[in-house]
């Protein structure tokens, strides 16, 4: 965290529209992939560098280029040159720390989106996130991805063997496509985080300890998380279908409206984790005062029995001469005798008042 803000700090004298890359920079170079495709023909391909993305700018075709590391500005923002972006969208591209938008520029729209992956089920979650930012333009569609590996296998797969009507529609429904992925992956992370929810009440309930309180909080601060990435999604997927810009197809509003009904329900789902998480606070310490009484009434009834006994035993322990029950043979079984049922009539006082 702290070389995300030295790095801000660095950017805060630059003039707007410099790119400055605000993030954990990988050892590995940028790698460019490029599919280009319409409904007779797919091409996939690995580009060597930003400069070989050119000739894609104006075809009759639609292209999909896959930048994975946005961490060499130089390349982003050659590839940002040829394909006419704005400066200030390169800026955005690799400063990391953007929320979930969406800006209908000129000859393009913007989208902002964060992927989540990893496993939620884990003992800590394993959620990670990162910025993907897209790109669509008339006939392209350009995605920026921090790092290898996401979750658009599936978007591959339907191009490869023209499922469905993604070959046959343009770019917009691509970037439909995307992210309805991002967003379904979504469903896939809540499921986990479900998961980890209900073994958590359980365990709350049957036996609560302070690893409990510590998992609580680990999940109240991955809601946190979640929030931060879902929420804005639902205006920015909004924004998308209502937009007016002639890059995007009548049909395809439609598909955006599905998106935005699925954000939707993400959210919903979220704020009632969220929910649960917060009352398992209040669940936790009404256990632990639960049992603390327990252990309370066990001792209060404890101590109850033995005080008349306690006060037979002090007052034939004070050891006075004249004392008359001090020389009969059968005083000392007397004593335990007394003591014993008076233990035992207290007891069965007890059960009667269902105390016990």
């Amino acid at each position: 965290m702290a070389k995300l803000f030295r790095k801000r700090a660095e950017k805060a004298a630059l003039p707007p529209g410099t790119p400055v890359y605000v993030g954990e920079a990988p050892a590995r170079p940028v790698r460019l992939s490029i599919i280009d495709y319409n409904a007779e023909r797919f091409e996939s391909r690995q580009a060597e560098s930003a400069e070989s993305c050119q000739p894609y700018v104006k075809t009759s075709t639609a292209t999909w280029i896959n930048v994975d590391g946005i961490h060499e500005p130089d390349t982003i923002e050659r590839l940002g040159r040829d394909f006419g972006l704005h400066p200030l969208t390169i800026e955005d591209i690799v400063n990391t720390s953007q929320r979930p938008k969406v800006e209908d520029l000129d000859g393009y729209v913007y989208i902002v989106l964060r992927m989540l992956y990893g496993d939620a089920q884990g003992k800590d979650g394993g959620i990670q996130d990162e910025q993907v930012s897209l790109v669509l333009g008339r006939n392209f569609v350009i995605s920026f991805q921090e790092r290898p590996g996401d979750v658009f296998d599936t978007v591959r797969e339907r191009l490869r063997l023209d499922k469905g009507r993604i070959r046959g529609a343009g770019p917009d429904y691509l970037a439909y496509s995307l992210i309805d992925a991002i967003v379904d992956h979504y469903f896939l992370i809540l499921e986990g985080v479900g998961e980890r929810v209900e073994a958590l009440e359980e365990r709350l309930i049957a036996d609560p300890r302070p690893e409990t309180l510590q998992e609580i909080h680990r999940l109240k601060r991955q809601m946190i998380f979640l929030r931060r990435a879902v929420w804005p999604l639902r205006e920015a997927t909004s924004v998308l279908a209502r937009a007016e810009s002639p890059l995007i197809d009548e049909g395809t509003r439609a598909y955006l409206r599905d998106v935005y009904d699925h954000t939707v329900q993400v959210i919903d789902v979220l704020e009632a984790y969220r929910d649960v998480i917060a009352g398992m606070l209040d669940t936790y310490l009404s256990s632990l005062s639960h049992r603390m009484n327990e252990v309370m009434k066990v001792l209060t009834i404890i101590a109850t029995v033995f005080i008349p006994m306690t006060f037979i035993a002090g007052v034939y322990g004070m050891n006075f001469e004249s004392m008359p029950e001090l020389k009969l043979p059968w005083g000392y079984a007397a004593a335990w005798g007394g003591m014993l049922a008076v233990g035992l009539g207290m007891l069965l006082y007890f059960k009667r008042k269902r105390w016990l």
